[in-house]
């Protein structure tokens, strides 16, 4: 099943660069699908577009059509906020409210109105439950987040995202500033998570993305090159582009089995 369709996707910002270029795309819902790309290459980009976070920069123009579950998100009266809570955002830098870990987690639903106790704490559990959290602060709910290690820290986000029961969970280098004990757990949590979201992640090394990704995108300024499964990409890819950025950061085998 196609969870977002997007058709002609071109967007400038105001100092000329054209960051993205007549992009086309069917992301698969309940599957990781990865963008992989150098730097500049589009990727936070096309992440922004598909929850508007585009609309705080300075974008000039914009232009094609973007589909989750078959409504345009671009179109002027789209609820914007409403849009948000349906596409979650995780971004590399985990940044906790000044807040204790349960408030931190209850936010967004008590900003949306919601007052009941039971449900908040149902809420609450589920949401850190999902993230790989729980086990490690269920006795201290009450202290500040800021208290929390960088990689708890950054679950924390992910389950404060997942407390508004998105559809779509967007992931931007989540686990760039974590360890590799902090990032095996972010990554396990997102293995279970497609089951129930559609997700889609811009890693911050190739070597996460052959982890972790059903499907691969490659971007390179501003262009879609080549999308298809993660093996295929890895092992055949079609174009000579997509081979020679893999053969020169030295990936020629995927670090996950098939």
């Amino acid at each position: 099943m196609d969870k977002i369709v997007v058709e002609h996707l071109n967007l400038r910002y105001s100092d000329g660069t054209e960051s993205l270029r007549d992009l086309n795309l069917v992301i698969p819902a309940n599957a990781i699908t990865a963008l992989m790309g150098p730097a500049g290459g589009g990727k936070s980009t096309f992440l922004r577009a598909l929850n508007r976070l585009n609309d705080l920069a300075d974008v000039v123009a914009q232009s094609g059509r973007v589909l989750i579950d078959g409504k345009d998100i671009l179109e002027p009266e789209m609820d914007v906020i409403a849009l948000r809570r349906k596409v979650g955002m995780v971004f590399s830098r985990p940044l906790p409210l000044p807040l204790t870990i349960y408030q931190n987690v209850s936010y967004g639903l008590e900003v949306a109105g919601e007052r009941n106790r039971e449900v908040l704490d149902k809420a609450v559990k589920l949401a850190l439950d999902q993230a790989e959290l729980w086990d490690e602060v269920h006795d201290r709910l009450s202290d500040p987040a800021e208290a929390l290690s960088g990689g708890q820290k950054q679950r924390l986000c992910l389950a404060r995202a997942l407390a508004l029961k998105p559809e779509v969970i967007l992931l931007d280098e989540p686990t760039s500033a974590l360890d590799p004990v902090a990032t095996a757990k972010i990554e396990s949590s997102l293995s279970e998570l497609k089951k129930n979201y559609t997700i889609v992640i811009a890693p911050h090394n190739t070597q996460q993305t052959a982890r972790v990704a059903d499907w691969v995108a490659f971007f390179l300024q501003g262009e879609m090159i080549e999308f298809g499964p993660s093996k295929d990409i890895f092992t055949r890819p079609k174009d000579k582009r997509t081979e020679e950025y893999l053969s020169l950061i030295h990936i020629s085998e995927p670090t996950r089995p098939y």
